[in-house]
């Protein structure tokens, strides 16, 4: 357990598509100092805004988390803050020229295998962990969804996950301090149900997703003209699916890479909260929209 405040030591340059936009951005990852607390900064618009990564700035959790202000959107912050919760970085400021973070692979680990060559600065200033006063429960009687947070010594996290699906079946993760986050849960990759990836697409999502940076899962018998149509939207050829059920020969870092990822998106959104929590989140089904909900009421109450 971090007992001070940490940065990192250096700037970190990364740069591709976003999965949703598609739009290609440059992003520069740099030291902050001590109280700054996580913040993005637009420098392709004219006044340069900073968005302070806070649970009352997100705008949107359609498939991923956007933060806002006024005018200035971050669209899919969600991996890069989990990556500084996930190593115990406090302060940090991210530049990016247009509106999307870059996917990167689809998890955490450019971001953290970067950091992880240098080493994270120690800044001598005590760390606030944010303790809260009563447990909390934010519930989605629609999907059967929740976010329970209670009060503890110690950071943690546990989630499961349902999909109702044959191929994925029912996941749990767990995080704390003494986990090996790196390992364990920053590699966990971004994946999509194969049924899905047609109707997103039309609703202006996923528009920069391909193979490289998503596990595709194929739950349901597909037909050669639905693979021909997948094709053509994101201009791939040689589909493929394996008897496991996933498209194009892919290797699973784990098992449970899904689940491990749904937590890896839990610590992201969490960390909206405003930093490092001494409590214990408990999860079942969460997603973007159930997460970010729990941190703006969690955000309510210490207020």
């Amino acid at each position: 357990m971090h007992s001070n405040q940490h940065t990192i030591k250096k700037s970190y340059y990364f740069e591709g598509k976003g999965l949703h936009t598609g739009t290609y951005a440059h992003m520069k990852l740099m030291p902050a100092a001590a109280g700054h607390g996580i913040k993005f900064r637009r420098t392709d618009l004219t006044t340069r805004p900073v968005i302070e990564a806070l649970a009352e700035n997100v705008t949107n959790t359609a498939r991923s988390t956007t933060i806002s202000h006024n005018e200035a959107l971050v669209v899919t912050i969600e991996h890069i803050m989990s990556a500084l919760t996930g190593l115990c970085i406090d302060n940090a400021l991210i530049e990016l020229d247009n509106i999307e973070v870059p996917i990167l692979d689809g998890s955490a680990a450019p971001y953290v295998q970067s950091i992880l060559k240098d080493g994270i600065a120690d800044q001598g200033v005590p760390r606030k962990y944010i303790d809260i006063p009563q447990s909390l429960e934010i519930r989605d009687d629609r999907s059967g969804s929740w976010v329970r947070i209670e009060p503890a010594a110690a950071p943690s996290a546990d989630i499961t996950v349902d999909f109702n699906s044959k191929i994925l079946g029912i996941q749990s993760a767990h995080w704390d301090e003494t986990v090996d986050y790196a390992r364990e849960i920053g590699v966990c990759r971004t994946f999509v149900f194969f049924h899905e990836i047609e109707y997103l697409f039309r609703n202006n999502l996923i528009k920069g997703g391909d193979l490289d940076n998503a596990i595709v899962i194929v739950e349901h018998p597909v037909t050669a003209d639905q693979l021909e149509t997948i094709s053509r939207l994101f201009n791939m050829s040689d589909l493929t699916i394996t008897d496991e059920g996933y498209l194009n020969n892919l290797q699973l870092h784990f098992s449970d890479e899904c689940g491990r990822h749904k937590l890896l998106d839990l610590l992201g959104d969490m960390r909206l909260s405003g930093g490092y929590l001494n409590a214990r989140i408990t999860a079942y089904k969460p997603g973007h929209s159930i997460n970010t909900k729990a941190a703006k009421a969690l955000r309510a109450l210490l207020k």
